[in-house]
């Protein structure tokens, strides 16, 4: 993913009429108490597991071997599974061998939400402040291990107690193979998914995407285009943040705009939000970890897991 380099002119302005810091409606419903069985050491072993496998870049024997894994878990988990393959070209001209992987939960429902996560990997280090790494393959253990891993302890979690309604969980492939200036050169499987959806005429009428979600450290501001397009799918994830005490972690105001998957479903018409972590002071708007040959298990941290784990979970449990 990149960060889009927009002037947010309308909320510039807001914060120059109000002299404060600019903040987003808090939602006005008080999530109520939700027993949430989400295990963090299960999280943290599913991202292990990931990192394992070696770098997951498209056209490798790690993201094979890890993409089989992957749809086997969800099969284990009693989903209903479709590996959609597809040839996908990148901007360089390389031909990715990508695998989207969907797992849907009871699929007779017709009101569906949709968890997703990119599981493919940055295939250089080109943000790595040692130049002899720039040219090295990412770990991916936040960026892209980090939400797989959430969503297959949700996964497990659904095993045990099915679902009033339908839940899918998507892991996409190839979204980071981009180049900074192309906005079109990223999420090239969440692309291809909504363009040739492998269930015909599917369309979720929600979606959650996670995004770098297990660091140390980790912030999550309400990025840009879910605001805009999922104003209150945001207030009750963040609102649910809060109540759970995390308030700390989803900081309740407007973080950058994000060229990433979920603005593929969001042009279809999908309200969608990421939650991705984000730091302003920085000047990528991302951790230091992000696109280096660091972004591996040492900077994994289960409090972070638990916290958006718990959020997601108590999302689905309370309108799902």
């Amino acid at each position: 993913m990149q960060k889009t380099a927009l002037i947010l002119t309308s909320v510039l302005a807001l914060t120059a009429c109000a002299g404060k810091k600019t903040e987003v409606a808090a939602s006005d419903d008080v999530a109520p108490e939700v027993v949430v069985n989400f295990d963090a050491d299960s999280a943290y072993s599913y991202v292990e597991r990931q990192v394992a496998f070696g770098p997951r870049v498209p056209n490798t024997e790690a993201h094979r071997r890890c993409g089989e894994w992957l749809a086997s878990e969800l099969r284990r988990r009693g989903a209903d599974v479709t590996e959609q393959r597809s040839d996908l070209t990148a901007f360089d001209g390389t031909v990715l061998k990508a695998v989207n992987i969907l797992g849907r939960f009871n699929t007779e429902s017709p009101d569906r939400l949709l968890l997703l996560a990119h599981w493919d990997c940055r295939p250089w280090a080109d943000q790595d402040p040692n130049p002899d790494n720039r040219k090295k393959p990412v770990d991916g253990a936040n960026d892209g291990a980090s939400g797989v891993g959430v969503l297959l302890e949700i996964a497990r979690q659904l095993s045990e107690k099915a679902p009033g309604k339908g839940v899918d969980i998507l892991f996409v492939d190839a979204e980071d193979w981009g180049t900074e200036g192309s906005e079109d050169s990223w999420a090239l499987g969440a692309r291809y998914f909504m363009e040739h959806p492998p269930v015909e005429g599917y369309l979720p009428d929600e979606a959650i995407l996670l995004d770098m979600v297990g660091g140390k450290g980790a912030v999550f501001c309400r990025e840009y285009f879910s605001e805009q397009a999922a104003p209150r799918l945001a207030q009750s994830l963040w609102g649910i943040a809060a109540s759970r005490g995390y308030g700390d972690l989803f900081l309740n105001k407007l973080g950058g705009a994000v060229t990433d998957d979920h603005v593929q479903l969001i042009e279809k018409g999908v309200p969608a939000v990421d939650i991705i972590e984000y730091h302003p002071e920085q000047e990528s708007g991302f951790n230091p970890h992000w696109h280096t040959v660091s972004d591996n298990m040492e900077n994994i941290d289960r409090a972070t897991l638990k916290a958006v784990g718990e959020t997601v979970m108590q999302y689905l449990i309370t309108n799902y």
